[in-house]
């Protein structure tokens, strides 16, 4: 989510004097070792690159350089308090919430899975905290109630981009005062397990259905049933809530074509799942092949 605010800063007025990333790690069918794409847009424009295993291996480097300021998007590594002081204007973060709303590593999964209509992208002055410095803007967004995480996380970084643009155009302005966030309203986004992405069918049905799209893509949520004496995982693609089906909690239920399961409240109507070794298919395909009755998920 970091290349459309590397691709804004480049066609601003700032000059951009290197580019820090993850190094290149191995992603697609064949498992080849890939530069990221902030990586390889960097290189389209001759920026240099800095890949450290660690951010504190470019500690003489980053002084060399001597930044005013050091944009951080998503890029997944602590910052050291000894480096705070490197760039004169810090290290301003572009995060995509609202802080002190969802202060962590996944604000945009938490925000659809706790049900928020609202929800935006801030800078902010880097300190030692976790997502705890002064803020330096923000912008705000609205939530669709069918947003998956995916969704909303693009639009976000596309409007953050702007708003990390406009951020440092006042810093550089000298026109921008940093605000102290107010610490006993925070709330906290932790990194997600898998169990976190686990359907429990036993759930209100708008509980279910936001837990899936906070998941979509990733990590991605399942759930299992029981088939020929095994539990088999399967993953689940969003779904439609139906307020005119009811049906127990794990229900399988085909009609009319469609795939319909049940949950404490109401049903859900499945579009797409994925088998386990499959690509994602339509739910009625999956049903039909598994040639066998009363399936249930548990």
């Amino acid at each position: 989510m970091a290349r459309p605010a590397l691709e804004t800063l480049i066609s601003s007025q700032h000059e951009v004097l290197a580019v820090i990333t993850q190094p290149p790690a191995r992603a697609g069918r064949g498992r080849e070792v890939q530069p990221s794409l902030v990586h390889a847009l960097a290189e389209k424009y001759g920026i240099k690159v800095l890949c450290p295993d660690s951010i504190r291996e470019i500690d003489a480097v980053l002084r060399e350089l001597q930044p005013d300021a050091i944009p951080v998007v998503a890029y997944g590594q602590l910052i050291p308090g000894t480096m705070l002081d490197i760039p004169a204007h810090g290290w301003i973060n572009l995060h995509f919430s609202l802080l002190p709303q969802w202060r962590g590593a996944a604000p945009v999964q938490h925000c659809i899975w706790h049900g928020d209509t609202i929800t935006g992208a801030t800078t902010f002055r880097i300190d030692q905290g976790m997502d705890s410095g002064p803020i330096l803007g923000h912008v705000t967004e609205l939530v669709d109630p069918k947003d998956t995480s995916g969704a909303l996380l693009t639009r976000l970084a596309d409007t953050g981009s702007h708003l990390l643009r406009q951020t440092l155009d006042a810093v550089e302005a000298g026109m921008i005062t940093p605000i102290a966030q107010h610490h006993d309203q925070a709330t906290y986004a932790p990194k997600l397990q898998k169990s976190d992405s686990q359907i429990d069918w036993q759930l209100p049905a708008i509980e279910i259905d936001r837990r899936i799209r906070a998941m979509t893509p990733k990590p991605g949520a399942w759930t299992t049933m029981a088939l020929s004496e095994h539990e088999i995982s399967l993953s689940i693609g969003p779904v439609s809530p139906n307020r005119d089906i009811q049906l127990d909690p794990g229900v399988v239920l085909m009609m009319d074509k469609r795939v319909f399961v049940g949950s404490a409240t109401y049903a859900l109507e499945l579009d797409h799942v994925k088998p386990p070794g499959k690509k994602f298919m339509l739910a009625t395909d999956w049903i039909r092949g598994l040639r066998v009755d009363g399936v249930k998920f548990v």
